[in-house]
């Protein structure tokens, strides 16, 4: 009987390099980065670095975006992220006593991008407002925008039903690796950062995916969302 057994040992094995997965583990904010600035981060020679970076983009997992003479690198699709997120909450599980807790920045903790949405204490404390307040339903697997939900993100401004129509999913739950709850991803869930950069609620920080909370977006995310924050 066929499986899909050997292509997941060969997708494995590929993430299972300390190198490779640093530079995946940088791109989970969905910016671009250039093969100098990626080899920094995994701490090798820019030689490997682009071997690296050649294998990952064989396999679908990065993407390469011509801007000038430059040549960037971007996780290739919303679903690798995901499948990065799930792998970090399996990571982040008690190892046990034989081997040391995993070190979770504050930072990082506190509020991050999981590539295009919200993550950290701040997504799942939005994600867990929104449920309360019935705009959104969530499950084990899927999610869905209420009427209500649909009129609070629309006196935000944002219009989802206006978007160009795409494969990707309105809404869905991402299990946040930190916290080990939910946090809202899809369409919605990038809308809502989107909104929050452009309002500067939060900003990005120079390195890394954790974002800062600035003083008016703490008061935005506890007055218009009722997010305990």
């Amino acid at each position: 009987m066929q499986t899909i057994a050997p292509e997941l040992a060969d997708l494995a094995a590929l993430v299972a390099d300390r190198g490779r997965a640093g530079i995946l583990t940088r791109l989970m904010d969905g910016r671009a980065q250039t093969a100098s600035e990626l080899a920094r981060v995994a701490g090798v020679t820019p030689q490997t670095a682009s071997w690296h970076l050649a294998r990952l983009v064989e396999r679908a997992l990065l993407k390469v975006e011509r801007r000038g003479p430059r040549r960037l690198y971007r996780l290739a699709t919303p679903l690798v992220a995901q499948m990065l997120e799930g792998m970090m909450t399996v990571a982040a599980i008690d190892p046990g006593p034989s081997r040391p807790q995993p070190r979770i920045d504050a930072q990082m903790r506190r509020a991050r991008t999981c590539y295009d949405h919200l993550a950290g204490e701040l997504g799942v404390a939005v994600t867990e407002a929104m449920l309360e307040r019935g705009y959104l339903e969530l499950d084990r697997e899927a999610g869905e925008l209420t009427a209500a939900g649909t009129a609070f993100l629309g006196r935000l401004g944002i219009d989802l039903r206006s978007q160009p129509r795409c494969r990707r999913v309105l809404c869905r739950p991402c299990l946040d690796w930190s916290e080990r709850r939910p946090h809202l991803a899809g369409r919605a869930g990038a809308a809502l950062a989107e909104l929050a950069f452009q309002r500067d609620w939060i900003r990005r920080r120079p390195q890394g995916r954790s974002v800062e909370i600035t003083t008016t977006g703490l008061a935005a995310f506890r007055t218009l969302f009722g997010a305990r924050i």
